[in-house]
């Protein structure tokens, strides 16, 4: 459980005086030169307010520092995958599950606290006042699995690499203008001006991959290609290392006995067993039906009918399978149909309000969703960062600076999604929806909703990549149709649908954007305009709009709780107001299955989930009771 990666856009930079050499040939920025004499070393880093965990803690909270090592785990996978290289992820291939285990990072996440990382291979980290810089200094018995040392020559080629090969990471590390060896063990990354306090954390995120191996040749002699895709087993320095595979079906981690850092605080009491196994599935039907076999040992489900119908095999009712859902309190967001508003159909905001009047949600939730669901009400829904009623006090100000580039409707009506599931409701939305459409310059011909200038009918293609979500999106179908909109849906295969993402080929998508306790630079990556141009970003929408842009840098820039919750909700209110999407569920809560082989501790981190595998561990006594793996 790494602290996920956050895509960061910002345009624009600030010049930087050339830098100065030392004496002992070490380049250093002028910062790094003011402080040369005294870093004011830490051990970890918080976005606002202390630390928890003091620099001599043992291990955190949340763990069994006690938790014996051993057997294995078997996991599900979707789609398929053709790539061991991270680098390339964004742009090329279908990258493995689990590759995250090879590799360490600078820093990781607490589970326990909000926005705070501690070192891992980095024993500490030094930046000013003003944050326009950030130090790390490297553990000097921090080793590659063949035993070579992790150096700050791989930390800077690493950084390289993902900056120069990897779209959504470039725009990541974007402000981020250099990172240079300023001494034997340390790396110093000048950012392009001061004031962002979430970039020292952003670089603590960086795997960190080895410089000799990726420089090297491979066992027939030929020279290793950064740029491409692999399958080439990698070299890492993690608690794992990768050590067989089928490709596209099967793939094992194995626990590397010597690892380097398995006595770091924070590593103590994770990392248990000594198999981490990933087995891949194309439909989701036939993964449930192999975790009814015993063939895997944990499922997540997704699926409300699944989680009221299809868990009642003799393994539940003997209690050999456990069944049972962990609090999501760590992150919210956003799920939903989003327009590709790039194509000119979708740009009037009046067309997409009139898509989600379309949506009868309460009825989909009565006959699908087994009343399982709520409607998604925000960009940050179940956190404290979301918007409600009408905006005042310090959100009202932020909204002030941009009123002239928002909807009128963000400063004097709340937002509601519309609401169905009678007849009369559903007829209500239907007219609004119809009376928009007509705003927007189309009419009824021969049964078609056709565009008064362009004479073009009004159709949608919604692409998934899924096919248990046909069951889901097909309802909707009649809805448009009553409008005059056809509708149709398009199947693919993982790696067509990824391509069609990277290259904007698409009306309508299924979408989640995950949103942190602290969200910050990854909203550029998110909304901005400049991700919107930007091949394979999460701006799936294209949104193009200074306001926010604006509203963006705000948050960004927060220097305290307050500020970042009042530009929060902000971003999240003139997003709301813009129809960028039709919004459609959430349940708040992560539904699991698993045969009951594991031990964990009491309780789990606050803030990950069901922390399984990562905190979990094979218990022997339990799996004597469950019997023999199939």
């Amino acid at each position: 459980m790494r602290f996920t990666r956050r895509a960061v856009l910002r345009t624009g930079a600030v010049a930087l005086a050339a830098p100065a050499v030392a004496l002992d040939g070490l380049v250093r920025s002028p910062a790094a030169l003011s402080q040369a004499s005294a870093p004011a070393w830490k051990h970890g880093l918080s976005l606002f307010g202390d630390l928890k965990y003091t620099a001599d803690f043992k291990q955190f909270d949340y763990v069994n520092a006690n938790a014996p090592k051993g057997g294995a785990v078997r996991q599900m996978a979707f789609g398929t995958f053709d790539n061991f290289n991270m680098v390339v992820a964004g742009v090329k291939g279908s990258l493995v599950a689990g590759i995250d285990l090879v590799y360490d990072t600078l820093m990781v996440s607490a589970l326990d606290e909000v926005s705070t990382e501690y070192g891992l291979l980095a024993e500490a980290v030094s930046h000013p006042a003003d944050f326009s810089f950030v130090i790390y200094r490297l553990r000097g018995n921090a080793k590659w699995h063949d035993g070579k040392p992790v150096t700050v020559e791989d930390v800077i080629f690493s950084f390289d690499a993902f900056k120069k090969n990897h779209p959504q990471l470039s725009a990541y590390y974007s402000h981020v203008t250099k990172a240079e060896k300023t001494g034997e063990r340390e790396i110093t990354f000048t950012f392009d001006g001061p004031g962002n306090r979430e970039l020292p954390q952003i670089v603590g995120q960086l795997s960190v991959l080895p410089k000799h191996w990726w420089e090297g040749t491979d066992k027939a002699g030929n020279k290793r290609d950064l740029t491409a895709t692999t399958l080439e087993p990698p070299l890492g320095c993690g608690a794992y290392r990768l050590k067989e595979f089928v490709p596209g079906r099967t793939v094992i981690f194995e626990r590397v006995a010597d690892y380097w850092g398995k006595d770091v605080s924070v590593n103590i009491g994770r990392d248990n067993f000594n198999e981490m196994r990933y087995e891949y599935f194309r439909d989701s039907t036939v993964a449930l039906e192999a975790f009814k076999a015993d063939a895997v040992d944990w499922r997540t489900e997704n699926s409300a009918k699944n989680w009221a119908t299809a868990y009642d095999f003799p393994a539940v009712k003997d209690k050999r399978v456990l069944l049972e859902e962990f609090p999501i309190l760590s992150s919210g967001g956003m799920q939903a149909y989003a327009f590709n508003i790039r194509r000119p159909k979708f740009a009037d905001p009046r067309v997409r309000r009139a898509f989600n009047l379309a949506l009868n949600f309460e009825e989909l939730n009565k006959q699908i969703f087994f009343g399982q669901y709520k409607r998604v009400n925000s960009y940050f829904e179940g956190m404290e960062l979301a918007s409600s009623g009408l905006p005042e006090g310090a959100e009202l100000a932020i909204l002030e600076t941009v009123r002239d580039k928002v909807p009128p409707e963000v400063f004097t009506t709340p937002y509601t999604n519309p609401s169905g599931g009678n007849p009369d409701a559903v007829r209500t939305n239907l007219r609004e929806a119809t009376r928009l459409l007509r705003e927007a310059g189309y009419e009824i011909r021969n049964g078609k909703l056709t565009n008064t200038k362009t004479n073009e009918p009004l159709g949608v293609e919604v692409l998934i990549d899924r096919p248990e979500w046909e069951r889901i999106v097909l309802p909707y179908k009649p809805s448009l149709e009553r409008l005059g909109i056809a509708m149709t849906l398009r199947t693919v295969d993982d790696a067509q649908y990824e391509n069609r993402l990277r290259q904007w080929d698409y009306d309508m998508v299924v979408a989640s954007w995950g949103q942190s306790l602290s969200p910050g630079n990854e909203q550029r990556g998110f909304w901005s305009s400049k991700a919107a141009d930007q091949a394979g970003s999460r701006n799936l929408v294209g949104i193009k709009n200074p306001a926010v842009d604006t509203l963006i840098e705000r948050l960004i820039f927060a220097t305290n709780r307050a500020d970042l919750v009042a530009a929060t909700k902000a971003l999240d209110r003139v997003l709301l107001w813009n129809f960028y999407v039709v919004p459609q569920w959430t349940y708040g809560k992560v539904r699991s299955a698993r045969w009951d082989r594991f031990g964990h501790p009491d309780p789990l981190p606050k803030y990950g989930f069901s922390g399984f595998p990562t905190v979990w561990w094979w218990d022997r006594a339990k799996a004597a009771k469950v019997g023999s793996r199939s």
